[in-house]
């Protein structure tokens, strides 16, 4: 069964309300779900989740209560997660068009290197699933059909013409900066507040005291724009 099977029933929300109702019955829908969505991907994916180790280093303050992170002490990555949200992406002005935009509903399961995302609204392009096993992106719409990329975010363009740092995402949403990041930023409570990757620069927004975020926006100087909220 595809992975990406395990959210038909969550798009069925969305199809018979307005786009505000849709959103809060989406949202609840998913979080009575959450249990039986992680136990069913990992029946499906039949792979075990590991944790990934705490590494720890010095920090240097930063103006008020900012500090540059090096590997500083950051939660665990979620190895596993089950989320939802609305994502909205921004693309800049072409010579022959202004800049555009799009916004989506999703359901994003995770297990390791592979995940499954829904998406609901799907940013002009209808309905759509993307799965990626670890090695192979896959992407199917009913306006594309079925396509594959070697990685989600080759995907995501072919498709849609839209980018996103996707690849990134799973440690962003675990509130820790991505491998590959450089100059992260953590805040007085020891929370990842911004980090850069390559041309993207990524912010996060908390909710109260907690250390996941609620809110990251990735941001390029050319213009592309990706904001996505998050239900954990």
């Amino acid at each position: 069964m595809p992975v990406a099977s395990l959210f038909f029933q969550l798009s069925a929300e969305f199809k018979s309300k307005s786009k505000s109702k849709c959103e809060s019955k989406f949202q609840s829908k998913a979080k009575s779900q959450k249990l039986t969505l992680l136990t069913a991907m990992a029946a499906t994916l039949a792979i075990t989740s590991g944790c990934q180790s705490i590494k720890t280093a010095n920090t240097s303050h930063q103006s008020g209560t900012m500090m540059q992170a090096q590997n500083a002490d950051q939660p665990n990555k979620l190895e596993r997660f089950n989320i939802t949200g609305k994502i909205g992406v921004t693309t800049p002005a072409s010579d022959s068009s202004g800049a555009q935009g799009g916004s989506a509903f999703y359901a994003w399961g995770q297990q390791d290197d592979r995940f499954a995302i829904e998406l609901i609204g799907a940013l002009g392009i209808g309905k759509t699933n993307i799965e990626y096993d670890g090695q192979t992106a896959t992407l199917v719409s009913e306006k594309t059909g079925t396509l594959t990329a070697d990685d989600p975010e080759t995907l995501l363009k072919k498709a849609t013409g839209w980018q996103a740092p996707i690849s990134q995402m799973p440690y962003w949403i675990s509130g820790r900066p991505a491998p590959s990041d450089s100059a992260p930023k953590l805040d007085a409570q020891n929370r990842l507040i911004s980090s850069v990757n390559g041309e993207w620069t990524a912010s996060f927004t908390y909710k109260g005291s907690d250390k996941r975020p609620s809110k990251i926006s990735a941001v390029q100087p050319q213009g592309n724009k990706v904001v996505m909220t998050i239900n954990h």
